[in-house]
């Protein structure tokens, strides 16, 4: 789903567009940092920012030591449960160098969205390089990472916390949930032991482990800070996940690294920070990663539905702001429900006659008061699934039966 500041109202983060064309880089091979948690409002022509990604200027010539397996100390006083949770993880967590190939004077997007490295100069081509995270779920060298750490990457090495080294394959990468796997031709690998991100409650203990600005498996400690975060709280509207939002420490280079519990399960994978800010980082819950996952061994795509509306979450004082912006002619009746702002020209929305100024008001018979419940529901369909919606109209009841389609993504390059 997609967010932006609109063109109707000065709260940009109270709607969301269901038009999401992927990530905004086509490999990010490195942390990705949230560039602004809000955008300011006011500009009519104004977009909530696309993620920025952030790495020290010397990321590419560091050379990192790959640490020796983990062991636990014979003092049992310094034994607690985030020792025992590493040494039961770490062997399972990788290092993950990509690289990409730069065409001579098409650069494209500015060095600090790839991973720091310094623009080529004169036109000259190049390669961009980058180091992310990863974790093994299969014994036989299938890995979990982010998309945006490979996504385009011509070379993908993984490195294993004993040294092996391996050249990797991407089986495939999904931009909307930031979600990949990397397959290595290695068999008895140790893996990571799932846990239930469905049932997680603030407060609860977060374990990071990754390869944060080159120091490979680095461990940092925190709590669940929140659940459920959507992809507009976060600040990366092009993007179908529900965050875990924890304090534990995430930096560049933490990216598609795991995020554990107390006893040493993975609940998540570390995906963003809010850039500036201190104890703000956010994890794809494993549940939703462990799907995408499987589509994409399966396939190597994963396809996602599709109606092709931007809206807004009314309150009254967004109900007024819209009415009363001479600029426009879109109105609405209600006080509560979702207002469609726009709709996508030969979008699935369009062809099942929903217009600017509709007010979502119920779904399959569910009450809908806040956008990200017509997100969720989007999400949950099948491409080529039916919803029933009910749609308040000029102060008209009206029924409509709406045909999702599949997501249409952009390539950046």
């Amino acid at each position: 789903m997609k967010s932006s500041t609109g063109k109707f109202w000065k709260q940009p983060a109270i709607y969301i567009l269901l038009l999401v064309t992927g990530a905004g880089a086509a490999m990010l091979g490195d942390r990705l940092t949230v560039s602004q948690f809000r955008a300011n409002s006011g500009d009519s022509g104004q977009r909530a920012l696309e993620p920025k990604l952030q790495l020290p200027p010397n990321t590419k010539d560091r050379v990192s030591k790959v640490l020796p397996p983990a062991s636990l100390s014979g003092d049992g006083t310094n034994v607690n449960f985030i020792v025992a949770a590493v040494a039961k993880v770490g062997p399972a967590v990788v290092r993950i160098d990509a690289s990409r190939p730069v065409k001579p004077g098409n650069r494209g997007l500015s060095p600090e969205d790839f991973f720091g490295i310094e623009p080529n100069s004169g036109g000259r081509g190049g390669i961009e390089r980058g180091t992310g995270s990863g974790f093994v779920i299969g014994a036989d060298g299938v890995i979990l990472t982010n998309a945006h750490v490979v996504e385009g990457a011509d070379t993908v090495n993984v490195t294993l916390k004993d040294g092996r080294s391996y050249q990797g394959r991407v089986l495939g990468a999904d931009k909307v949930t930031d979600v990949a796997v990397v397959k290595i031709e290695a068999n008895n690998l140790p893996v990571v032991a799932i846990g239930n991100s469905d049932k997680l409650l603030s407060g609860e203990w977060a374990i990071a482990i990754g390869n944060p600005l080159g120091l490979d498996n680095s461990v940092t400690a925190g709590i669940i800070s929140a659940t459920g975060r959507s992809s507009s709280d976060v600040g990366v509207p092009d993007k179908r996940v529900g965050f875990i939002q924890t304090d534990a420490a995430i930096n560049p280079g933490n990216s598609g690294g795991p995020l554990l519990n107390a006893s040493g399960q993975v609940i998540g994978m570390n995906t963003a920070i809010i850039q500036g800010a201190q104890g703000l980082g956010f994890a794809i819950p494993i549940q939703a990663a462990q799907e995408v996952a499987k589509e994409l061994i399966a396939t190597g795509r994963v396809e996602h539905a599709y109606l092709g509306i931007e809206m807004a979450t009314l309150t009254p004082d967004v109900k007024e702001q819209i009415n009363s912006n001479a600029n426009s002619s879109l109105r609405v009746a209600v006080d509560r429900g979702v207002a469609i702002v726009s709709v996508v020209p030969n979008s699935p929305a369009a062809a099942a006659g929903l217009r600017a100024g509709d007010v979502i008001q119920k779904i399959s018979n569910q009450p809908i008061i806040q956008s990200e419940a017509v997100q969720e529901f989007v999400q949950n369909a099948k491409v080529g699934g039916l919803l029933q919606m009910e749609i308040n109209r000029n102060g008209q009841i009206v029924n409509l039966t709406v045909k999702t389609g599949s997501l249409p993504v952009q390539k950046v390059r």
